[in-house]
C-alpha cells in the first residue's frame, strides 16, 4: 500500500518583511507512484498573520479563514504512560493512562483534547497531594476536556490520571478497525492508529498540538495470538493474570516527540527482517503468507535509512523501524519521517537562497527581508527536495516573468510545471491554472524541460480526448510548440548540441500529432523523399515524421512503412517503425497493428509494445481492450508468468475515463485472474477513475479557457 504525505506551505505576506506559513498535513496519492512526497503549498497576501495548524482543508484560502485557538499554555505534559486493551470483537478499547506533568503558573482549570472518549476517574496528584473532586466538561465541537479543581494547583510537577473507554472506529482515523481475509477465508479485524494530523485525541485524552511534545510509554494488551507493534521495541511481555489468553507488552519509552508521531498496531502478520549499515532493525510487516512481497521494501529501506543519515546529517532516531501493510490507512504515518529542509530564493537571489530551514513541525514562520511586492519568490530553488510546491494563484503569477526570461534555472522550470500538473492529477488545484502559466514556457529552449512539460501535457490530453473542444486543447498545443518550432527548423543547424537535434525531433512530433498543418505537410514531404531513397531522414527525425504521416495518412502510408520494416537491416529501425505504426486512426488500420503484432514478423517481446501504441486515441484504445479480452488465452498463456503481461494489461486499459471502463475491467479480471498483474490491474483503474475525476472536475473551466484563447 503506498501512500502520500502533504506538508503545506502558507505564505501571508506584508508589504515588508516577507511572512511564510508552514504547514504540514496528509493526503492520499494513487498508488502507482511509488514514492512519497510533500505538498509545499504557498500563498501570498498583504496582510502577515501568527502560524496556525491547518488540517484537510481544500484550499490555502480556506484554510486562513479557520479560526483556531490553542490550548493554555500553563500546564504543560512531560510523560504519558498509557496503557489500551482493545476488544477486536465489539469494536471497543479501554484505556489507563498517567501523565507526568509541569504546572507553569497556578491555575485550578486543566484544558485538553479529547475526543469520542468516555472519561470514567480522574484523579490528579502534585504538591496538594491526592485530589480527587474534579469537575469534568466536555466540548463536543472543540473537542476539549475541561477539568476545574475545588482550589488552584501550585506551580511544580504533578500527576493526572484517567480511567476512560473508546471505540475502535471505521473512520480510519484515531484507534481504529482494519478488515482483512485471513488466509483460511475467514474476515477478521485488527486495530490501527492515525493520529496525523489531531487524532491522538481519539485513543486517549492528550495535549494534540504538535508543538506540545513529551515522551511516551505505550503498554498494550492483546490477544496473545496477535502481532501487536508500536514506535519502540518490546521491553517486556508477560501473560495476563486474569485471562491466559490476553498478553500483555510494555513497549521502551520514546524520544520526546508530539502526540500524532505515536502508533500503534494490532493484527496477524508476516515479517522480513534486515539490519541497515548503521545496525537499525528494519521489519517488512506483510498479510500472513506473503511475507515475500515484502522483500522489495525491506532492501530499499535498509539502503535509504543510511542515505537520509548522511544527506541530512541527522541520524534515524529510533533503535528499529517497522514498515506494515496495512489494508484500511487514511495517510502515511510519518513517525519514521525525518526532518524536512526548506530553502527559498526570490527574484534578487535565484541562485543562492535567502532562507534555509528545516520543518520540524506542523507549522513554522519565515520571515523574508527586502522582498518588494512584485518580486516572485520560489521554495525548492533547483527543486532537489522531495516534495512538491503548490503557490496560491497571486504568487504563481509573479513567477511567470521568471519563467519567460530564464532568471530561474531550467531545474526550476522543470520543477514548477511537473508540480502544477501532478497537483491538478490530484485534485488539489484546478487544471485551468496549469494552462494559465504553460504560455510562458513558450520561449523555452531547453530539451529537459520541454521533454517532461510534453510528456505531463500528453497525459492530460487523454481524459481530455473524450470531450467536444479536443481540437480547441490541440490548437492551444500547436501555439505552445510553434515558437521553439520556428526556432529549430527541420534542419540541423550548424554547432548544434545533440540536445537541440533531440528537442528538433520532440516539438515537430509534438506539433504534427497536434495538426499543425505545416508540420504535417512538410512531414509528408520528407517521408515520400525518404521512403522514395531520394533523401534519407536523419535517425533522429524518423520516429517523430514516421508518427505525423501515420496519423494524418492513409493505407498507402501504412503500407509503406510495412515496406521499410521489411527492409531494415538494423533492429532499431524495425522497433522504432513497428512502435509507430499504431498511430494510423482509421479503425480497420488499426485491427491490421494488432493482427500484426501477433504474427511471426514481431518478436514475442515486442508485441506489446506494437499493441501499445495502437491506444493513442480513443477509437484505438476501445480496439486494443476488445482485442486484449477476444485473445487473452493466447496472450496469458505466453506473458503470464512474467512483466511483459502487467505491461500489456497497463497499456490496455489505463487511459480509459469512466467508471463504467473502470468496473468493466475489473469484472473482466476478476473472472480472468492475473496474480502477476494484480497490482497493475489496480493502478490502471485507479488512474481511469483519476481521468474521470478531473473531467467531472474541471472540463467545463479548461473549456472556457480555451475558448478564450482561441
Amino acid at each position: 500500500m503506498l501512500l502520500t504525505i502533504k506538508a503545506a506551505f502558507v505564505a501571508l505576506r506584508s508589504i515588508n518583511p516577507c511572512r511564510f506559513i508552514v504547514c504540514q498535513q496528509n493526503t492520499l496519492r494513487p498508488s502507482h507512484s511509488s514514492r512519497p512526497f510533500f505538498v509545499v503549498s504557498v500563498a501570498r497576501r498583504r496582510f502577515a498573520c501568527s502560524a496556525v495548524p491547518l488540517k484537510g482543508a481544500r484550499s490555502i484560502e480556506d484554510m486562513e479563514k479557520k479560526a483556531f485557538e490553542r490550548l493554555p499554555t500553563n500546564v504543560k505534559p512531560v510523560n504519558y504512560d498509557l496503557r489500551l486493551q482493545p476488544n477486536l470483537e465489539a469494536f471497543t478499547f479501554t484505556g489507563t493512562e498517567d501523565i507526568s506533568l509541569e504546572i507553569c503558573n497556578p491555575t485550578n482549570v486543566i484544558k485538553l483534547n479529547s475526543a469520542e472518549i468516555k472519561v470514567q476517574e480522574v484523579k490528579y496528584n502534585g504538591k496538594e497531594g491526592d485530589v480527587t473532586d474534579v469537575q469534568i466538561a466536555y466540548s463536543e465541537e472543540e473537542e476539549i476536556l475541561s477539568l476545574t479543581f475545588p482550589k488552584q494547583l501550585q506551580v511544580g510537577p504533578g500527576k493526572l490520571h484517567f480511567s476512560f473507554t473508546g471505540i475502535l472506529n471505521d473512520k480510519m482515523r484515531g484507534f481504529y478497525r482494519s478488515k482483512y481475509t485471513h488466509p483460511n477465508g475467514e474476515t477478521r479485524h485488527g486495530a490501527v492508529t492515525q493520529f496525523e494530523a489531531t487524532d491522538a485525541r481519539r485513543a486517549f485524552p492528550c495535549w494534540d498540538e504538535p508543538a506540545v511534545k513529551a515522551t511516551f510509554d505505550v503498554t498494550l494488551v492483546v490477544p496473545k495470538d496477535r502481532v501487536a507493534l508500536s514506535n519502540m521495541p518490546v521491553e517486556s511481555e508477560t501473560a495476563l493474570e486474569s485471562d491466559s489468553n490476553l498478553k500483555v507488552l510494555k513497549y521502551g519509552r520514546t524520544p520526546v516527540m508530539s502526540t500524532y508521531l505515536l502508533a500503534f498496531v494490532v493484527g496477524e502478520f508476516d515479517y522480513v527482517e534486515a539490519k541497515d549499515a548503521d545496525n537499525v532493525l528494519v521489519r517488512v510487516y506483510t498479510p500472513l503468507g506473503k511475507k515475500e512481497q515484502g522483500q522489495f521494501a525491506l532492501e530499499v529501506a535498509t539502503k535509504t535509512l543510511p542515505f537520509y543519515k548522511d544527506y541530512f546529517k541527522i541520524p534515524y532516531p529510533l533503535p528499529k523501524m517497522d514498515l506494515i501493510a496495512i489494508a484500511d490507512f487514511a495517510a502515511a504515518n510519518d513517525s519514521s519521517l525525518w526532518k524536512v529542509p526548506v530553502k527559498i530564493c526570490t527574484a534578487s537571489s535565484p541562485s543562492i537562497p535567502v532562507k534555509i530551514l528545516l520543518l520540524e513541525e506542523k507549522s513554522a514562520t519565515v520571515v523574508l527581508e527586502n522582498v518588494k511586492p512584485e518580486d516572485w519568490v520560489k521554495v525548492n530553488p533547483g527543486s532537489v527536495a522531495f516534495y512538491r510546491t503548490q503557490y496560491s494563484t497571486t504568487m504563481l503569477e509573479a513567477l511567470l516573468p521568471g519563467i519567460r526570461s530564464h532568471a530561474l534555472s531550467p531545474r526550476d522550470r522543470l520543477g514548477l510545471q511537473n508540480d502544477l500538473f501532478a497537483l491538478a492529477m490530484a485534485g488539489t488545484i484546478s487544471a485551468v491554472d496549469v494552462f494559465k502559466v504553460l504560455p510562458a514556457f513558450e520561449t523555452e529552449d531547453n530539451y529537459t524541460v520541454w521533454s517532461d512539460l510534453a510528456t505531463n501535457l500528453a497525459n492530460m490530453a487523454v481524459p481530455l480526448q473524450y470531450t467536444d473542444f479536443f481540437d480547441s486543447f490541440k490548437a492551444f498545443g500547436c501555439k505552445l510548440f510553434d515558437k521553439i518550432a520556428q526556432k529549430l527548423g527541420w534542419d540541423p543547424k550548424p554547432k548544434e548540441s545533440h540536445l537541440d537535434a533531440m528537442l528538433r525531433g520532440l516539438v515537430l512530433g509534438r506539433l504534427g500529432t497536434y495538426g499543425h498543418e505545416a508540420t504535417v505537410a512538410e512531414a509528408r514531404k520528407r517521408f515520400q523523399a525518404h521512403a522514395e531513397g531520394s533523401t534519407i531522414l536523419p535517425a533522429d527525425l524518423r520516429g517523430p515524421t514516421y508518427t505525423v504521416v501515420l496519423k494524418h495518412g492513409d493505407d498507402k502510408v501504412f503500407e509503406q512503412l510495412l515496406k521499410l520494416f521489411r527492409a531494415a537491416d538494423l533492429h532499431e529501425e524495425k522497433v522504432r517503425i513497428m512502435r509507430n505504426l499504431g498511430a494510423v486512426k482509421q479503425d480497420h488500420l488499426i485491427k491490421r497493428v494488432l493482427e500484426f503484432a501477433m504474427s511471426e514478423e514481431v518478436r514475442s517481446q515486442d508485441t506489446v509494445f506494437v499493441v501499445g501504441g495502437a491506444t493513442g486515441t480513443v477509437e484505438g484504445r476501445e480496439l486494443v481492450w476488445t482485442f486484449l479480452k477476444d485473445k487473452w488465452d493466447v496472450l496469458y498463456e505466453r506473458y503470464g508468468r512474467g512483466f511483459l503481461l502487467a505491461r500489456l494489461i497497463m497499456f490496455s486499459t489505463e487511459k480509459f475515463a469512466s467508471e463504467e471502463k473502470a468496473k468493466e475491467i475489473e469484472a473482466f479480471f476478476k473472472e480472468h485472474p492475473a496474480p502477476a498483474a494484480e497490482r497493475t490491474i489496480q493502478q490502471s483503474c485507479e488512474n481511469i477513475r483519476l481521468n474521470a475525476a478531473m473531467l467531472e472536475r474541471d472540463a467545463e473551466n479548461i473549456r472556457a479557457f480555451l475558448k478564450s484563447q482561441a
